[in-house]
C-alpha cells in the first residue's frame, strides 16, 4: 500500500514551526530543540522530512543513521572465508556506522555488502538484485554484491564505508511498503561520489518496476547519475544528475538536450529528484558545503506516457528498472519520501548533510596514477619476489628481483600506473617494457596483453586498491569481480576469491598472497 502525507490545514502552522526548529538544528549541528536542550532530535534528514510533512518511507545508508532516534542496523556484510554474516549498526542513536566492527569481522579476508537496511521501519531493505530484462553476472543471473571495504570515507571524523557499484553490481526490493505508485507524489535524495561514474546504463536510486522489466514510459522515477547521452543530457561533457523515468533519462522538459542541467563534479554530490502530478524537479549541490541548485522545476516531460505517471514502487540501487547493470558509481546515503518535499525542507536536509562532514579516506600506500612502481609480495616465502610478466609467454608471475637481476628482468617487474581503463576511480598497470600492453585477467589468470576496445576487456584490466588483507601494503580488487583480488599462487598470478572453487582460491595464505607492497620501480 501507499501512505499519503496528512495535510490538515489546522496542523500546518505546527508543521511549519517544527520545520523551522529542525532547520535551525541542522544548521547548528543538532544543538536546537523545542525545549532548548542540546539534543540531536529533529536534526537528521528523515526528521527534517517528517517536520516538513513528507516523511521518509525508505532510508538507506552505510555511513550513518538518518533519524536522530535510530541506533539500529545499517547494513549487513558476508565474509568470504566462511560465509558468516554480521549486521553493522550505528555507534549510537543518530550516530555513525560502526566501521570498526566491519574491520574486525572482515580481517584477513574479504566481505560483501548483502543487505542495506531500511531505517524507516517499513522493511524496505535492499538486497541482491534478481535477473529481469537483463541478467547479472552472479549465480542464477543475479547481480553482483558490492565489496564492503571498496569505498572508505570519513563522516563526522568517523571511518565508514560507502557502496561501491562496479558494472554488474546491483540491489533491489520489488515488494515494498509505502513507496509511491501511479501518479502519487514522492521525493528522493542520494549522496554519491561525483567522481565515480561511467556511460553505462544505469546508475539509479529510486522508484522502479516490481518485476525487474521495462514496463513502459513513466513506470519509473529514480535519480540517475552518469554521462550517458543516449536518451538525455545537459551542458558540458557530464556527468549529470537526471531523472530515469523509464525509456528516457530526462534532464529537463524535453527528451535529449536541456541547457539548464549542468555537468557536476563534486567529490560528494547531493542529488535530488522529486515528482508529483504533472510536476517534477531535479536539484543538486556539493554535499560538503553550500546550498542546492535547481536544475529543472516544471511540468512532466514533453513526450508521450509520462503524464500521468505509472510508478510501480520497487526500489533500486546501481541498476536500471529492467536490471540493466552496466553502470558504475558509489552510494553513501539516500531516502525516499511520501509526498512532494518543499525546497525549504530539502534545503534543511542539505544543511544537515553539510554538517555531517563527509571527507575522503584515501587508501594508505595506494599507487599514484602516472607513477612507475613495482609490486612486492608479502607472503613469508616470497618477500623478495615481485609481480612481473614472463618473457616466454604473456602470463604474469612472481619472481625474485634485485639490483643484480638483468635489465630485462628488472623492466619486466616494473609497471606504469594509469587511470583505470574500465573505471577511472581505480587503476590499470601498463607494462614498462611493453608499452601499450596491460596487466589483465582472462579465465582468472593474469597476463600482459594489448587491451581490445571492449568494455569487458577494459574492466579485466582494471584493479581497485584497498587496504592489504594482512595489514601490509594494498590489495588489488578486480573491477568486475568484486570478490576476487590479485593473488600469487604457486608463483603464478591470478584473480582469486577467498576459498572459492578453483585451486588458486585456496584459503591457505590467502590474506598474505593478496597483499602487495608498492615499491620504487626496478626500471
Amino acid at each position: 500500500m501507499s501512505v499519503r502525507p496528512v495535510r490538515s490545514t489546522a496542523a500546518r502552522p505546527l508543521a511549519l514551526l517544527a520545520l523551522v526548529l529542525a532547520m535551525a538544528a541542522a544548521l547548528l549541528g543538532g544543538q536546537v530543540s523545542a525545549g532548548g536542550r542540546a539534543t540531536a532530535a529533529g536534526s537528521l534528514p528523515c526528521d527534517l522530512y517528517a517536520a516538513g510533512g513528507t516523511p521518509c518511507v525508505a532510508a538507506h545508508s552505510t555511513t550513518r543513521a538518518l533519524y536522530s532516534a535510530y541506533g539500529g542496523r545499517l547494513y549487513q556484510v558476508k565474509r568470504a572465508s566462511d560465509g558468516a554474516t554480521r549486521d553493522i549498526g550505528a555507534l549510537a542513536a543518530g550516530g555513525y556506522a560502526d566501521a570498526a566492527a566491519q574491520d574486525a569481522f572482515c580481517a584477513g579476508t574479504s566481505c560483501l555488502i548483502t543487505v542495506l537496511y531500511d531505517q524507516s521501519g517499513r522493511g524496505n531493505h535492499l538486497t541482491q538484485a534478481p535477473p529481469g530484462g537483463f541478467s547479472g553476472p552472479a549465480a542464477g543471473g543475479y547481480d553482483n554484491l558490492a565489496e564492503a571495504s571498496a569505498a572508505p570515507v570519513t563522516v563526522g571524523g568517523h571511518k565508514a564505508y560507502g557502496v561501491f557499484i562496479a558494472p554488474g553490481t546491483g540491489y533491489r526490493n520489488n515488494s515494498t511498503h509505502g513507496i509511491a505508485t501511479g501518479d502519487q507524489p514522492e521525493g528522493m535524495y542520494a549522496i554519491l561520489d561525483g567522481t565515480h561514474y561511467n556511460g553505462g546504463c544505469c546508475f539509479d536510486y529510486g522508484n522502479a518496476e516490481t518485476n525487474s522489466r521495462d514496463n513502459g514510459n513513466g513506470t519509473m522515477e529514480a535519480i540517475y547519475f552518469g554521462n550517458i547521452k543516449v536518451w538525455g543530457y545537459g551542458t558540458g561533457n557530464g556527468p549529470w544528475v537526471m531523472a530515469d523515468l523509464e525509456n528516457g533519462l530526462f534532464s529537463g522538459v524535453n527528451p535529449g538536450y536541456n541547457a539548464n542541467d549542468p555537468s557536476v563534479g563534486h567529490r560528494f554530490l547531493t542529488s535530488i529528484v522529486k515528482g508529483g502530478a504533472n510536476h517534477w524537479a531535479i536539484r543538486g549541490g556539493d554535499a560538503r558545503s553550500g546550498g542546492l541548485s535547481t536544475f529543472y522545476d516544471g511540468p512532466r516531460p514533453n513526450a508521450s506516457g509520462y503524464n500521468p505517471m505509472k510508478k510501480e514502487g520497487a526500489i533500486i540501487l546501481g541498476i536500471g528498472g529492467d536490471n540493466s547493470n552496466g553502470s558504475a558509481g558509489t552510494f553513501y546515503e539516500g531516502v525516499m519520501t511520501s509526498g512532494y518535499p518543499t525546497d525549504a525542507t530539502e534545503n534543511a536536509v542539505q544543511a544537515n548533510i553539510n554538517a555531517a562532514g563527509y571527507t575522503t579516506a584515501p587508501v594508505a600506500g595506494a599507487p599514484a596514477v602516472g607513477s612507475r612502481i613495482s609490486l612486492r609480495a608479502t607472503t613469508g616465502c616470497c618477500t623478495s619476489d615481485y609481480l612481473r610478466h614472463n618473457t616466454a609467454d604473456t602470463n604474469a608471475v612472481i619472481a625474485a628481483t634485485s639490483s643484480s637481476s638483468s635489465a630485462a628482468d628488472r623492466a619486466a617487474a616494473t609497471w606504469i600506473v594509469r587511470a583505470g581503463l574500465g573505471d577511472a576511480s581505480c587503476v590499470s598497470f601498463e607494462s614498462a617494457d611493453k608499452p601499450g600492453q596491460y596487466l589483465r585477467h582472462y579465465d582468472f589468470r593474469l597476463r600482459v596483453e594489448t587491451i581490445a576496445n571492449s568494455a569487458v576487456a577494459r574492466q579485466d584490466a582494471t584493479f581497485c586498491p584497498q587496504a592489504g588483507h594482512n595489514g601490509q601494503g594494498v590489495a588489488l580488487r578486480s573491477a568486475n569481480y568484486p570478490s576476487d583480488f590479485v593473488r600469487h599462487y604457486n608463483y603464478g598470478a591470478y584473480v582469486a576469491a577467498d576459498g572459492g572453487a578453483n585451486a588458486w582460491d585456496s584459503a591457505t595464505s590467502w590474506a598474505d598472497d593478496t597483499s602487495w607492497v608498492v615499491t620504487s620501480p626496478w626500471a
